[in-house]
């Protein structure tokens, strides 16, 4: 069993009330011992109004909710104590409590118990952490989903077929003379792994979305000096945060900004116009520029509608023509012929609706993309690829006409990594790893 723990579960802020929560196998001994009502009769979800008290001293007045385990978030007894929301007084009621017996909580330490009680798996468990971190209303959805385990049924989903064909060939192997069994020969195989590698394809690219709506773009905004860069920025936050002036060279460092752009989160640098420059402050802005564009996502060429591509023009899209990118055409409030085959706007009229649709279909994504469960982080989508790729080898080596038990390897292989996407197969060192990344009273 693991110690009782005791962390502040709300910001250490002054606030209106402030939430402490202890768990453990003696919290509610513990909490007893510094609260006015004896809580370890206590069998079920209960709400209690009360003092704490140190030494006859009343510390707070406070609400104290009490979980009995496995029934509470960590699967485990579980208390939190609901005080004014004073720094000096949630201390004070933190360092009694670890006088008597408690410890502190280390990040993500509350979650780590709720996933290794199997209260969450590791989609879940990520996914609060996704939750609180969450920057834009599309990406909170996202991860919502995610928590309630709408994602995880659907690799639950793919973990059930494995399961289902890996089961079938041990069959065969261990009991050939029974010929009521469907055979798990070649034909069976390679029809299962077309089946299943078609629905791991989808989440595949539903998943990179996702990681885009949660994460969003970097995006670098590039072009010869003058041609709207600073301005589109500033049409695209809605402030003005760039300068701008007819003067070539104004801007000389990166400009950032985020802009939550119909669910997609862009984060944009602003960089400064490409040129051959004399001016040293200026060659300095030119290299971060460079250095930008390496580092982006997305790159967005402006050039100007109104007349034909100048030599800078032309070197910085030989530049940019192996990074993903848009070519961009400002200043179409002064063209007289709109191209339908370019995208164009006019930053000065804060015009960028060809713009944000052309990013939303280079990236696939549409309104269903922010409401339907998807993967959506490094480490998931990272293991799913890789489970696509073991069955691969195993239709490989089924088309090579290798023995069943070899071909199952790589099915074993495909299983395997379906479990440490869900936390089934994760060791105790890995899963401290991503939930120290936390924040402690989570």
């Amino acid at each position: 069993m693991f110690k009782t723990i005791v962390a502040l579960a709300t910001p250490p802020m002054k606030s209106a009330l402030a939430i402490i929560r202890v768990s453990g196998q003696d919290c509610f001994a513990i909490v007893s011992k510094v609260f006015s009502k004896d809580i370890t009769k206590i069998d079920k979800r209960t709400l209690l109004v009360g003092k704490i008290i140190d030494n006859d001293k009343i510390i707070d007045d406070v609400v104290v909710a009490v979980y009995k385990g496995p029934k509470s978030f960590t699967g485990e007894d579980l208390v939190e104590i609901i005080c004014h929301g004073s720094v000096l007084i949630a201390n004070q009621i933190i360092e009694l409590l670890l006088s008597k017996g408690a410890i502190l909580a280390t990040n993500g330490e509350y979650s780590q118990r709720a996933f290794i009680n199997g209260k969450l798996d590791l989609v879940q468990a990520e996914a609060i952490n996704d939750v609180i971190n969450s920057i834009s209303k599309e990406a909170k959805q996202l991860s919502m989903l995610s928590l309630e385990g709408d994602t995880s049924s659907l690799i639950n989903r793919v973990k059930t077929r494995l399961a289902d064909i890996i089961s079938l060939i041990e069959v065969n192997i261990d009991y050939p003379e029974y010929e009521d069994i469907e055979q798990a020969n070649k034909i069976t195989i390679i029809s299962f792994v077309n089946e299943i590698n078609g629905v791991i394809k989808n989440l595949i690219q539903d998943a990179e979305k996702a990681k885009i709506i949660v994460n969003g773009i970097n995006v670098a905004i590039v072009g010869r000096p003058n041609v709207g860069k600073s301005s589109l920025l500033n049409a695209m936050l809605g402030s003005e945060k760039a300068i701008v002036t007819p003067i070539e060279g104004t801007t000389r460092d990166v400009v950032e900004g985020t802009v939550n752009l119909n669910g997609i989160l862009l984060h944009l640098f602003d960089t400064a116009g490409i040129r051959e420059s004399s001016n040293e402050i200026e060659q300095i802005g030119i290299r971060k520029s460079k250095e930008v564009i390496n580092n982006a996502d997305l790159v967005l060429v402006i050039l100007d509608s109104n007349g034909d591509n100048t030599a800078e023009d032309k070197e910085i899209l030989d530049m940019t023509k192996d990074c993903k990118r848009l070519i961009v055409y400002n200043k179409s409030d002064l063209s007289k012929n709109k191209d339908k085959n370019k995208i164009c706007i006019s930053a000065l009229n804060k015009d960028f609706d060809e713009l944000s649709t052309a990013i939303k279909n280079l990236y696939g994504i549409s309104e269903e993309s922010f409401s339907h469960p998807a993967l959506n982080n490094a480490r998931q989508i990272g293991l799913l690829k890789k489970v696509y790729d073991s069955l691969n080898k195993a239709k490989e080596d089924a088309e090579k006409d290798l023995p069943v038990d070899l071909i199952s390897v790589s099915l074993l292989d495909a299983y395997q990594l379906v479990l440490e996407i869900l936390g089934e197969n994760v060791d105790l060192d890995i899963s401290k790893e991503i939930f120290k990344r936390f924040c402690v009273g989570k």
